[in-house]
């Protein structure tokens, strides 16, 4: 079964985390959300049972790159001010990441440790 690890439960993953559970059977995915907010988290989850919300603190390094490290894949869904840390962590750790955010020029400086790391 692959882990999907989604970073942030706001507005705009809605629509992402339930086609995932939709399709989590199909495709033998997991999800885990996690959220600084645990109650939205689980709010998104609905109890599913391919699903797991957590709270989850994205801007603490140790606590981000132990749940990075858990997952197959991760969608990073939270501000694209954010996403730098999430991406250099997932570099680090061999994770693919996918971010719905347009591409800053700290994102365009990791493209070649990305591509190095096979990610």
């Amino acid at each position: 079964m692959k882990k999907i690890l989604v970073i942030g439960a706001g507005l705009s993953s809605s629509s992402l985390i339930k086609y995932l559970l939709e399709e989590s059977e199909k495709n033998d995915w997991f999800i885990r959300l996690g959220d600084i907010d645990p109650s939205l988290a689980a709010s998104k989850i609905k109890n599913h049972p391919r699903g797991e919300a957590f709270e989850f603190d994205a801007l603490n390094p140790e606590t981000r790159k132990t749940e990075i490290d858990r997952v197959d894949f991760v969608i990073s869904m939270l501000p694209a001010r954010f996403h730098v840390e999430v991406v250099r962590d997932c570099i680090a750790l061999k994770k693919n990441v996918v971010t719905p955010s347009y591409v800053s020029d700290e994102m365009k400086e990791l493209d070649e440790a990305a591509r190095e790391a096979g990610v």
